[in-house]
This record gives C-alpha cells, structure tokens and sequence, in this order.
C-alpha cells in the first residue's frame, strides 16, 4: 500500500496549484476587506493599538500599511492590525471554526501584498486558499481543539493564514509545507484570556507568524512535515489525538472541490460588536422588544436557552469591563433591553458599570440543550410585569451567510466604524476603492486609511 503524503504536502499541493478567484471570491473578499479594516479603526484609540504601534515603531520603517495609522514592516503590521481588528469582537466569523476567518488571513496577506505590490486579485486568491484550509481543518478538528481550551482563530486560523501568505508568495509546495511547520512551532492561543487584552493579542501574533512563516520558508529555512498530523504534531497535540488525523485526512480528500468552502460555508458578518455566541439571542430580544414596545421596567426574568456547547465562549458573568462584557450573555441581554440596539457605545467600562444594567444581571438565566452545537438556534423568554411570557426562537442569524448583508448596511456598518474611530471622512473612500481593487494595488486601495491619532503618532 502507498504511503499517503503527510498533511502538510497535501495542503501545500493544493495551495501552490490553486486557480485565480473567481468573481464571487473577488467580491466576497473585498466585502472582508472592507469590514475587517473597519472594526479595526473602529479600534483606532484603544490602547492595545498604541501600545502595539509604539512596539511596531516609528513611521516610515517599513512598506506596510497599520490600518489604524503609520506604516511598518508587513510581519509588525500583521500584528498590529489583527489585534486592531480582533479586540471590539465586531469582525466576522464562520461557526464550525468557532473562530474569526478574516482577522486570521487579511492582516498578513494585506501586509504581504503592499510589500509584494501586488494588487487585490492575488489577496482574493490566497484568502480563498486559506479558507479552504481553515474549513477543512475546523470540520475534522475544531470541535475538538476549541473544547479543550485552545484559540481557533489563532491556531487553526494561523494555519490557513500561512498557507494563504505561501500561495501569495508563490512559494513551492516543500515551501508552503515548511511555512506550515514553521508556524506550528510558534501556535497557540488560548481561551483563558477572552475578556482581556490577550485575546486580541493573540490574533495579532498568529498574524506576523503566518508571515514570518512564509518569509522564512522562503528564505529557505525548512520544517518537518510531519508537524501537521504526524506522532507529535499538531492535530494529536491539541486535536483530539490520532483520532483527530484519520478525520483530517478525510476532509483533505475534498480539498479544493465543488464550489469550495468560501462558497459553501460563507462568512458570517457581526452586527453586533460582541462575541458571536449572543447574537441569536439578542435577535430574539430586540424583536421581541420592539415588537411589543418594551423597556427593561417591563420586564421582571428573563431566560435564554441555546444548542448545546454554545455558551462556551461567554465565560464573564458578572462583567466589570467593557471587554469582560464582550464574553457575558448576562450583559448583551440587559443591554439590548436598556438600549434597543447594540452598539460600540454599548461596550465601554462606564456603560457596562451603570446601575441599571447591573441591577438586570441577575434576573437573566442562560443554558445549554443537551444537543449538538449544530445547527444553532437560541430561545428567549421574557418574563413581564403583567403576567405575560413572550418567546421567540432564532435560527438564522441576520448578517449571517445564509441571510447576508446588503452592501448598503455592511457599508452603513463600515461608517459607524470609521465615526467611532474618529475618521468618518476616510469611510465612503475605502468603500469605493474596494469597488475596483481587483485591478489596483493593495497600496492604492488602502490610501484613504487615516493617519495614526494624535496619541500615537510620537511613538507609531
């Protein structure tokens, strides 16, 4: 019997013959594009970004752009820009990654591509490469890796991200195998640090080592191939064991089939600036409050039941700061009652402290079903004063792949971003850019970007 090649080789034959995008990746891409760079500006005066633009450097000293202001080299501006994008929990997901595809691929392959200057076309091709290899992976392992406590936005996201900068780079398929094993000697992540600045800084670093990855294969340095599903590598180390290789190896065998897994999957964009695992259930109770003409006063218990494993991300009960409430169930529910919308207004420290929505904390009740996590439905029951019980189950998300949002709102989303971030006059220039990228370089279309904010221009 013929020996079947390691994974690695397999992912790397894929990548290095992989077609140019189709016009459904070319505009499913540039709709990324637009929304990860935006919920990173968003993020402009955070202080993780001017604590990682001062470590980035000083403007000028390398030839990719920080979205959020100044320039650095593209593996510092990977950084920069994925925990920039990561840290308001406001960019895109797909659920059988349990994870953010698009702040794992575009920071370094953006970087990559002004460096390379290379135009739009190529960004779209690697990112669907990477895509495919995200999925593939998180269909035989994910449930597996993120059960035992692992970032699959940083792990498994990290991968694909590397085996996208290999196929910009047009690396050999030993290159992108190497890339592969360089990466899975600095992968890791892990969800003890969601609610902290850690979280985003881990997506910032699984972003510049999928591009040192793929700068250093090039440069020649080699890795084992077996680091991908091999005795000691990766998928029996945080993948559910040997297991986690026969089920991995399975999915490869229909790599790059079919209309393939950007098509078939999809992206799930957020329209809520919080974890993905609230928002079935805050659609539900934003449609039931305004349907009923509802406020919090109205309201005396309130329960939310979800598929099982759902809750696993929210792990920050009773919250204190804005990013520990970006993880609470308890909060987004209390807020949506209060407010009637969700917002980036929503999530800072004074908001998530105020009397009112602490005092709604503790009537909010959230469980499991004792079901798969998949497919993922939520139900809420809400409690009123007079007597009454509303209900309401959600299936499909709005935003969601399977309910997409219209260029006009993901365009509305993108401006409220840039407001927030203190550029609104860069927002409807970008969007237009991204009209025609596939025909200009990533430096062009990224030329509208604002500068860095008066607080980090001495040291970015």
């Amino acid at each position: 019997m013929t020996a079947r090649a390691p994974a690695a080789l397999r992912i790397a034959t894929f990548a290095a013959a992989a077609p140019g995008p189709t016009p459904y990746v070319q505009d499913t891409v540039a709709r990324a594009v637009l929304d990860t760079v935006a919920v990173a500006v968003a993020a402009r005066h955070d202080p993780i970004v001017a604590a990682l633009t001062a470590y980035a450097g000083t403007p000028g000293e390398g030839c990719s752009r920080i979205w959020t202001g100044g320039h650095a080299a593209p593996e510092r501006a990977a950084l920069v820009n994925g925990a920039a994008a990561h840290v308001l929990d406001y960019d895109d997901v797909t659920s059988l990654m349990r994870g953010h595809p698009s702040v794992a691929l575009l920071p370094g392959l953006l970087a990559l591509a002004e460096a390379e200057d290379t135009d739009g076309t190529a960004v779209a091709a690697a990112y669907a490469v990477g895509f495919e290899v995200i999925l593939k992976l998180s269909r035989a392992v994910g449930q597996q890796h993120y059960a035992a406590g692992w970032h699959s936005t940083t792990a498994i996201g990290g991968i694909g991200a590397t085996v996208a900068a290999g196929h910009l780079l047009g690396l050999t398929e030993t290159g992108i195998a190497d890339a592969i094993g360089l990466f899975l000697g600095q992968c890791a992540g892990t969800r003890e640090n969601f609610g902290t600045q850690a979280k985003s800084f881990q997506v910032g670093a699984a972003c510049a080592a999928s591009v040192r990855s793929a700068l250093l294969a090039r440069a020649g340095l080699d890795a084992g191939h077996g680091a991908l599903d091999g005795p000691a590598g990766f998928t029996v180390l945080y993948g559910g064991g040997m297991e986690g290789v026969e089920a991995l190896h399975a999915q490869l065998d229909g790599l790059g089939a079919g209309a393939g897994e950007l098509r078939i999957a999809g992206l799930d964009v957020k329209k809520y600036p919080l974890c993905y695992a609230t928002h079935r259930a805050l659609d539900a109770v934003l449609d039931l409050r305004t349907e009923a003409d509802l406020g919090a006063a109205d309201v005396t218990g309130i329960d939310v039941r979800t598929s099982g494993a759902a809750l696993v991300p929210l792990v920050h009960h009773r919250p204190r700061t804005g990013l520990e409430a970006k993880f609470s169930m308890e909060y987004a529910i209390s807020a949506a009652l209060l407010d009637g919308h969700m917002r980036l207004a929503g999530f800072t420290d004074a908001a998530v402290n105020r009397p009112q929505a602490q005092d709604l904390i503790p009537r909010i009740r959230a469980t499991e079903a004792d079901t798969p996590l998949t497919p993922r439905w939520a139900e809420v029951s809400l409690d009123l004063t007079d007597g009454r019980v509303l209900r309401q189950r959600t299936e499909v998300l709005r935003g969601s792949a399977a309910a997409p949002m219209s260029l006009d709102e993901l365009t509305e989303k993108a401006t409220d971003c840039f407001g927030h971030g203190g550029a609104p006059e860069a927002a409807r220039p970008f969007a237009d850019a991204l009209r025609t990228w596939t025909g200009r370089t990533v430096r062009d279309v990224l030329a509208p970007l604002p500068a860095a904010p008066p607080e980090n221009q001495e040291s970015s």
